[in-house]
């Protein structure tokens, strides 16, 4: 039997039109969406499958993204019984896998990720936070570029270390446009500000982390299958270290790239699930260990084929 561990995109992997097929296809999809549409008071439907500016916002684009991994993760439960040795997300997708891990019940982790997206606008309003994407440079320069410029009184941070060479960072949007020549001039392929007003996982969020713990207090399940911590690269599996390090989580940087290396040599495959091939696309340029994507009911037969061989 091969050992697997299920992983979970975050922002960035939306799109208009993500789990029509599996809507189309499962009654399963057709029932979780309308639950969770009654629950937040919010057209799924609508949000997931027409075209609409929400979908962009970080309060609707979190819970669309868990109401889809979390679809397919479902699906694919009914279908094959086995079980991972861990689970792991990306970000946001942290609290879709503690959905697979049975660690929270999907509405509750859709009504808290809702809730997280306008905790992280709310401490992020009118103070011009923005994020940006690094190529080409290895992660101590980096780190060390924002220390010294943080001396110097700027505000910017490591937020994801994706893969190597590849790295985001939040702060002031201000402060990182600043930065741009001094990245490429230390040797960057490209640093660009992203269309973001958001500056996620790094010391703006701080106000958002009291608002989410009643949240994580009242939802969080006190024991679940082992969860990959992008805070920590460590498993957990008890509701008091859930909520410490979901809530270090909002103002530390994900450590997606450290995380995958640490513990692939535990599996035999990755099973991505929810919408597009964002981490099987990192994770071929950390881990041999195969990567698979389940985003729609054909990608859901190749996986259950690749698993009956």
């Amino acid at each position: 039997m091969k050992k697997i561990a299920f992983i979970f995109p975050g922002q960035g992997s939306q799109k208009v039109g993500m789990g029509k097929d599996f809507f189309e296809n499962s009654d399963i999809a057709k029932e979780m969406i309308s639950e969770a549409s009654k629950r937040l008071n919010i057209d799924f439907e609508k949000l997931l499958f027409e075209e609409n500016e929400d979908l962009g916002k970080t309060e609707f684009t979190q819970p669309a993204i868990l109401l889809v991994s979390s679809i397919a993760n479902a699906i694919f439960k009914e279908k094959c019984d086995i079980q991972p040795q861990f689970v792991l997300g990306h970000s946001l997708g942290e609290f879709s896998a503690l959905v697979a891990a049975g660690a929270i019940d999907y509405l509750d982790a859709i009504e808290l990720v809702h809730r997280r997206g306008l905790f992280m606008n709310e401490a992020c309003a009118g103070g011009g936070a923005g994020m940006m994407a690094l190529v080409g440079l290895d992660d101590s320069v980096v780190e060390k570029i924002c220390e010294e410029q943080r001396e110097l009184g700027k505000k910017v941070w490591p937020a994801n270390y994706n893969m190597d060479g590849q790295l985001v960072l939040a702060g002031l949007r201000a402060d990182l446009e600043s930065l741009v020549d001094t990245f490429k001039e230390a040797g960057a392929k490209r640093a660009l500000v992203l269309d973001m007003s958001v500056a996620s996982h790094c010391e703006l969020l701080e106000s958002a982390v009291g608002n989410l713990m009643p949240y994580l207090q009242e939802y969080l399940k006190d024991e679940f299958l082992p969860v990959v911590s992008n805070v920590s690269t460590e498993k957990y599996s008890t509701k008091d270290e859930a909520i410490e390090l979901l809530a270090s989580q909002l103002t530390s940087p994900v450590k997606y790239k450290q995380s995958i290396e640490k513990v692939a040599s535990e599996v035999d495959m990755f099973i991505e699930f929810g919408n597009g091939i964002v981490l099987k696309g990192l994770n071929r340029k950390i881990t041999k260990v195969q990567t698979a994507n389940i985003s729609d009911m054909a990608t859901l037969e190749k996986v259950l084929g690749e698993l009956n061989d």
